[in-house]
């Protein structure tokens, strides 16, 4: 039987918004996006914002659940959780940690992706494989003992698997070279994170497939960082490489605590929203009480306290954030002059994009999968749906 959907409201698209428009989906895919309702027959589900739902590369956790706790059950409540702020479309991403502990969340999300079903939230249309070759100066509130130098046999192992479409690697570690061009043969989107590489570096890395840098202004190099390292000249960093260079991407965290107003202006500014993601980089603090938390797995991970708005870990340096994508875009829209379309795009379209998965989610466009959530004036998430089904943004309980 034919599943018709049709939505009504200003409806957001990459270039401009369509006002008091109509979106109609069938059998979950968008069959019209325009200014008259062709399906008159079909109840109208109506919303102030009509908009795509958001695509998250970059994400740890939510309700008290880690990917890398590494079973269904765990993926499942994240998934769900990041549903009900907006995320449709969602990139599990791995911490520092053993081959094991690795192995299992990539199993866990495997399991997870085959028989998914409206009711588990956000679907998996991949895995970023983010740690553990950290530089041993910019692991942040990583493990540090889950921290190490490329391994070959670990790295191609993981690469192989389907699932895996996202690949981080710092720059200047040995072996870094090989892993991006295994990492290219492999299909993956190649990244440079939690890294203190100098421009030569990432020359280098860029020649082999290097793309984009994870978290802009965290966890990255900068002139003052390699004069610790190289002492003078001052060099230029992974910030100079990426305003430098049209074809690097990246991402940023707007959740009003890790950057200022101005940062995130400067970003929107300088990048712009065709190479400029907003991610969440949440962790399993989000939507649960302020405590001590795990970031990572649950049994090694590091220990992190919430204070209700931050996770912080017990120096009390920022560790990842506890607030999902309907937040990141919230915050971006009110502290920066982007049309609100153009936020929209950097939590949708433009990660599509990048990892390759914009032919099915990121925009409302005939043919694409009728990924759709209705937003308020305030831009708060009223309803999701998932391929034109609808899915429960009742808020769930905290483990």
């Amino acid at each position: 039987m034919e599943n018709m959907v049709v939505f009504r409201g200003d409806v957001v698209l990459p270039d401009r918004i369509l006002m008091n428009s109509f979106v109609a989906s069938k059998n979950g895919r968008i069959i019209y996006v325009g200014a008259e309702n062709m399906f008159l027959s079909v109840d109208v589900i109506e919303g102030k914002f009509v908009s795509p739902g958001y695509v998250d590369i970059h994400v740890h956790g939510g309700a008290n659940a880690d990917y890398m706790d590494g079973n269904r059950n765990a993926v499942l409540e994240s998934n769900r959780c990041h549903a009900r702020h907006g995320t449709t479309t969602v990139f599990p991403t791995t911490t520092t940690g053993t081959s094991e502990e690795l192995d299992a969340m990539i199993s866990a999300c495997e399991d997870a992706q085959k028989v998914w079903q409206t009711s588990d939230g956000a679907r998996i249309a991949g895995v970023h494989f983010y740690g553990p070759y950290f530089a041993e100066d910019k692991v942040g509130v990583h493990s540090v003992d889950g921290r190490r130098d490329p391994v070959q046999e670990e790295y191609e192992y993981f690469l192989r698997k389907n699932i895996v479409r996202i690949a981080t690697c710092a720059a200047e570690l040995p072996g870094a070279l090989d892993f991006y061009r295994f990492a290219q043969r492999a299909g993956c989107f190649i990244a440079c994170g939690h890294s203190n590489a100098h421009w030569g570096e990432l020359e280098l890395g860029f020649a082999e497939g290097i793309r984009h840098v994870d978290h802009f202004w965290c966890a990255m190099s900068s002139v003052s960082s390699l004069r610790g390292r190289f002492g003078t000249p001052m060099r230029a960093g992974m910030e100079q490489f990426v305003l430098h260079n049209e074809e690097m991407s990246t991402e940023i965290i707007a959740d009003g605590f890790h950057l200022s107003v101005e940062l995130l202006q400067f970003a929107y500014d300088m990048i712009g929203h065709h190479r400029l993601c907003l991610v969440t980089d949440a962790n399993r603090a989000l939507d649960c009480p302020p405590g001590e938390y795990r970031f990572g797995p649950i049994e090694t991970g590091t220990i992190v306290i919430s204070d209700g708005e931050t996770v912080r870990d017990p120096k009390g340096g920022l560790a990842s954030s506890m607030h999902g994508m309907d937040h990141m875009v919230k915050t971006m829209a009110s502290a920066t002059n982007a049309p609100l379309h153009s936020v929209i795009k950097m939590a949708s379209l433009t990660p599509a994009q990048l990892v390759g998965t914009a032919s099915n989610y990121g925009s409302l466009e005939v043919g694409k999968v009728a990924d759709v959530i209705l937003l308020s004036e305030t831009l708060e998430v009223e309803d999701v749906f998932l391929g034109g089904e609808k899915f429960s943004v009742r808020r769930g309980s905290c483990g």
